[in-house]
């Protein structure tokens, strides 16, 4: 039986099903942190170093379960602390719930210490819903509001509860006039468009002759429905970042990534299909969609507000993604012509011949893809695998094969660096038993990331298995923002702002008890790999590697490369070894490594 508000809180989220929170004490929470210890039995909390953190990992267990993820600070500092990682699960639509302390309720208005107006605070990023308990009776209704609304909208919700309610008795609505009644549970329908819509889609679909498919997020789930209406339209598939799980990269007909960070043969498919269908994705980048009017187009997505954004399509449907194939199929012929799937399978293969030669290109130690291409042969069965952003997250879209049974995410909707050891972390939590597998450049090391191995040490020991790698590609430069700099505007490499000191970061990982392996050979990089995922315990592999190898985008437009010729020409300070990084990337794309 419940007896504070801060006892009732807990219980209520544990019948929503919440048994594991991601957070850091202060003094807001006191009662809410008393009120979890003594369910030690019941919930996991997991300490962070840092809130934005646990505002990740909460936005990482949505990702990888599918359930409701929570996070929880306390007031002021802590409340604000949450913020970017809160985004990072608005922006790619995932369930998500901040629990909040705020100061006494008699000192809200007064400018008390740790009292900001966290209502405006909350007020984008939890948009949805954000309550702020000012009575007992209200927690009930608050509770189960913010978490039907972020299960059931895919949204992040916000909870505030002041201190001092927390320790409160909890007190149940009266049977008055003014008071509410809520329950607790949520079961996500089945949304499909009308029979008409089916049929306008299916019209547009039969007519096609190259249709090209492209998959995000909104297919993790429907990934064996995927396979069957690619078949049965004869359709190239081409994945966006968050959805790299989708599908295995075996498949000829699977093009891999899409955008910058994307690869020759989806950019190839984009630009010669007549038929787009875009399946649960809100891809950003419309230059590498077919260019208005050369293809007609259909788009599924379960949220109304993302159809028709990035390409105007001629039939919108909103729906879930499995639900909405498996009403179209029964209406979509069987594609006899297997000449376009044909064109893209041959573009593959000359795509996998250019990532092979370009890997193999020599560097200053190490060229990063190396570090991928050789992962992709020892990836174990059922691996996790996460991304930072920068340059690390082009070779993990293009270089990195992802098998059946596994999964890969990463910051996608806001692209924030930081990213990839919380996701690793929540992902060792969800999934204790799979090998995790986490990607990340210095800069987002320096920046948070390293703090976070302090977390793995705390708790690997009860994790099932414990395979969890850190892969740190260390080229002491903020590397993709320096590639902007010299591709987007045409400037030399900045050392004032681009330039990153040099941290032995495998040291202090054996420091803390964790495992070290730093890497300047390529020629050892695959015996790294297979030293590190059979060490019995959590690893980082420190990889020098070089800042001189160019993320080249699929497509190089003129104003591209004339760019790079003026930021060698106004002197950057790597200009010869940049120069001669991109000829040979180039060679490699050009000739096929002859």
């Amino acid at each position: 039986m419940s007896n504070s508000v801060a006892d009732f809180v807990c219980d209520r989220l544990y019948d929503w099903g919440v048994r594991r929170i991601f957070g850091y004490p202060g003094d807001g929470i006191n009662g809410l942190i008393g009120a979890l210890d003594r369910r030690r039995d019941k919930f996991e909390f997991v300490q962070v170093r840092h809130e934005e953190m646990a505002a990740f990992m909460a936005s990482a267990h949505a990702k990888f379960t599918g359930e409701l993820g929570v996070c929880l600070a306390t007031s002021g500092p802590g409340a604000t602390h949450l913020i970017t990682g809160l985004y990072d699960a608005r922006m790619d639509h995932m369930p998500v719930l901040a629990i909040v302390g705020q100061q006494a309720r008699a000192s809200v208005g007064a400018h008390y210490q740790q009292e900001l107006d966290l209502q405006s605070l909350f007020k984008d990023v939890a948009g949805e819903f954000t309550g702020y308990a000012a009575e007992a009776p209200q927690v009930r209704h608050l509770i189960d509001r913010a978490c039907r609304i972020a299960l059931g909208r895919k949204r992040v919700t916000a909870l505030i509860l002041p201190n001092d309610l927390q320790e409160e008795p909890m007190e149940m609505p009266a049977r008055e006039h003014g008071s509410v009644f809520s329950g607790v549970g949520y079961t996500r329908p089945k949304i499909v468009p009308t029979d008409p819509d089916l049929r306008r889609a299916a019209d547009v679909l039969n007519a096609g002759k190259k249709i090209a498919i492209l998959a995000g997020a909104g297919c993790i789930g429907a990934e064996d429905k995927l396979k069957v209406i690619a078949d049965r339209l004869g359709a190239g598939v081409a994945k966006a970042l968050l959805g790299k799980q989708v599908l295995p990269d075996a498949l000829d007909w699977v093009t891999g990534s899409i955008g910058l960070l994307g690869t020759e043969p989806s950019y190839e498919m984009m630009m010669k299909c007549d038929t787009l269908l875009m399946l649960g994705s809100g891809f950003p980048y419309s230059e590498f969609l077919p260019k208005e009017g050369q293809a007609r187009g259909v788009q599924i997505d379960i949220d109304p507000g993302m159809l028709s954004i990035r390409y105007p399509m001629e039939v919108p449907l909103e729906g879930d993604v499995a639900s909405t194939i498996d009403a179209l199929l029964p209406l979509l012929d069987q594609q006899q012509d297997l000449s376009w799937r044909e064109s893209i399978a041959g573009w593959k293969r000359d795509w996998e011949t250019k990532l092979k030669d370009r890997a193999a290109e020599p560097a200053n130690p190490v060229n990063p893809q190396r570090i991928f291409t050789e992962l992709s042969q020892r990836l174990p069965d059922r691996a996790i695998i996460t991304s930072d952003s920068g340059s690390c997250a082009n070779w993990y879209a293009r270089d990195l094969m992802i098998r059946e049974d596994m999964m890969a995410s990463l910051s996608g909707g806001l692209a924030s660096m930081g990213a990839a050891v919380p996701y690793a972390i929540a992902a060792k939590f969800a999934h204790p038993d799979r090998p995790v597998i986490a990607c990340v450049g210095d800069g987002a090391m320096q920046m948070s990331n390293m703090a976070e191995l302090i977390t793995i040490a705390k708790y690997w020991e009860r994790w099932a298995d414990p395979t969890l790698v850190i892969c740190v590609l260390n080229n002491e430069d903020l590397n993709q923002v320096t590639w902007e700099q010299r591709v987007m505007e045409g400037n030399p490499k900045s050392e004032m702002t681009q330039r990153l000191p040099d941290v032995p970061y495998y040291r202090f990982a054996e420091m803390i008890g964790l495992s070290g392996i730093f890497v300047d050979d390529p020629e050892r990089l695959g015996t790294a790999w297979e030293t590190a995922l059979a060490a019995g315990r959590p690893t980082v592999l420190e990889v020098k590697t070089d800042p001189e190898v160019p993320p080249l985008p699929p497509h190089i437009s003129f104003k591209q490369a004339k760019n790079m010729m003026f930021a060698t020409i106004k002197g950057d300070p790597q200009g010869e070894g940049m120069i001669k990084g991109s000829i040979r990337q180039l060679t490699a794309t050009l000739t096929g490594g002859e």
